[in-house]
């Protein structure tokens, strides 16, 4: 899920070098014709409109009720309102500025302001998708953006829930959202786009001597720097492995640790006080998935088409192994461990889904269960950390295996659709190596960048309104000690 629309500065050297080219080599434009000008297919605004709304349910109802039913019935409501809350304010920091930042040019590790209060978009404007000269309108990929963003910071609540204050997460998501989502999400997902690169590429190719060839190749060497620090290392995400999974996880796993264990874990019994809702909710997010996934192509085309079929069975395999893992580990295959593997499914395959095959989503689903099972139980045990739904051991670890497994399976020889070259007008050789040092750059930055600011942001908080209730509060619940009311009155 990439934008690909390029910076003014970028349009406007691409635009002074290729004048250039034209005056040096007057023979230019006649040799390569310009790529067909944009236009807005009716049919991919459609499937992006829909795809928006549906990545809205995965985070309302869906995530918040998968939450709250893992809750203790007296913090139910106050998960739902963490959830709702994250939603609404990253919804209105998204159109102040968080598009802008994430969006345009500036530099590889976040763009700028020119499109602040969404200046300059307008029902006319285009952003183009992943095929030169096809684009959808701005302002529904604005919505669809933003979309992503909520559920991004909605996903950390579920790290620290039921001993958060609501003043701390207040405070903290604004912060978080500015200076940990949008810049991780420009340094994976922006770039010049195709429509630049086939331009600039074509006036290479019709270039006819030396100086022109110059100009040309320094016109095509702006565009393709015009882009996201990890996106210029190769790495490929194509739905939110890191933008979304690692960068919430890691930041809820820090959360975790910082504002401590709940009072009485490991000694009292602490289960989920509706199962019933979380399955609910696990089926909302499953349905909503699709428009994460099968949206981020940006047109409704084939590739929609296979991010549709791949997240149908790497999220039924990821159930299924986590499942009957648990059932030999423990001698019941409990109901949730069959939502937790699919939720680890669905996060394993977000950043395959467009790139992988079916067979190869089914192995990757397989695996992510049996490893997510294994973090969420073994390993968290061991380390003696309380997150609370698993936010670490499902997203951050779900996304580190999908997120290396898509530079794996988008091998062509494994049923990979590999990645398209815009330069050749072809999809480029395939090199292991090459693509997998890429994905574990992009998950070893994300896991920096959002650790070590996520960090920050919560000492800044603890500071100024401290991140934790007292035990006194915690203990009665914080339904009505945040909010004043309860999620059920009998």
């Amino acid at each position: 899920m990439t934008f690909k629309f390029p910076s003014r500065s970028a349009l406007a050297a691409l635009a002074v070098l290729a004048g250039a080219a034209l005056l040096a080599d007057g023979a230019l434009a006649a040799v390569t014709a310009p790529p067909p000008a944009p236009t807005v297919n009716k049919g991919d605004n459609a499937w992006m409109l829909t795809s928006t709304v549906l990545v809205l349910l995965m985070t309302i109802p869906g995530l918040a009720l998968f939450y709250g039913g893992l809750a203790r019935s007296k913090n139910m409501l106050s998960v739902l309102a963490h959830v709702f809350y994250c939603v609404c304010i990253v919804t209105l920091i998204w159109v102040f500025y968080g598009y802008s930042l994430t969006f345009t040019g500036g530099s590889s590790f976040i763009g700028g302001f020119s499109k602040a209060f969404l200046a300059g978009v307008t029902p006319e404007t285009m952003a183009v998708t992943f095929t030169a000269g096809a684009s959808i309108s701005e302002i529904i990929y604005v919505a669809f953006q933003m979309t992503f963003a909520a559920i991004t910071c909605a996903l950390i609540v579920g790290a620290f829930a039921e001993r958060f204050k609501f003043s701390a997460l207040a405070l903290f998501i604004p912060l978080w959202v500015t200076f940990v989502y949008f810049p991780i999400a420009h340094m994976v997902w922006y770039w010049a786009g195709p429509d630049a690169i086939v331009t600039a590429q074509a006036a290479l190719n019709a270039a006819t001597d030396d100086a022109a060839k110059k100009t040309a190749q320094e016109a095509l060497d702006v565009v393709m720097a015009d882009a996201g620090l990890i996106y210029s290392w190769g790495a490929i995400d194509f739905a939110g492995g890191t933008v979304v999974h690692i960068n919430a996880g890691i930041a809820g796993l820090v959360g975790a640790i910082l504002v401590g264990k709940r009072t009485g874990y490991g000694k009292e019994l602490m289960p989920p006080h509706s199962l019933t809702m979380t399955m609910i909710g696990a089926a909302l997010l499953w349905v909503g998935w699709f428009g994460f996934n099968a949206g981020s192509n940006l047109e409704a085309s084939g590739v929609a088409g296979l991010a549709m079929m791949n997240t149908f069975v790497a999220t039924a395999g990821a159930a299924i192994s986590w499942m009957f893992a648990e059932w030999i580990t423990k001698g019941k295959p409990s109901l949730l461990g069959a939502l937790s593997g699919a939720v680890a499914g669905l996060v394993a395959v977000t950043p395959a889904s467009g790139f992988a095959g079916p067979m190869g989503a089914i192995v990757l689903g397989l695996i992510v269960g049996v490893v997510c099972l294994f973090f969420c139980t073994t390993v968290k045990n061991a380390l003696g950390y309380d997150d609370a739904f698993d936010v670490f051991g499902v997203h951050c670890v779900g996304g580190i295996v999908g997120a290396i497994g898509t530079g794996i399976l988008v091998n062509p020889a494994l049923g990979g659709t590999g990645i398209f070259d815009y330069q050749v007008g072809a999809v480029a050789d395939y090199a292991f190596s090459t693509q997998v040092i890429a994905q574990i750059k992009a998950v070893l930055l994300t896991l920096v960048w959002s650790g070590v600011g996520s960090l920050i942001l919560y000492k800044v908080v603890d500071i100024l309104v401290g991140l934790r209730p007292s035990v006194e509060k915690e203990r009665e619940g914080l339904d009505i000690n945040d909010h004043g009311e309860r999620a059920y009155t009998m």
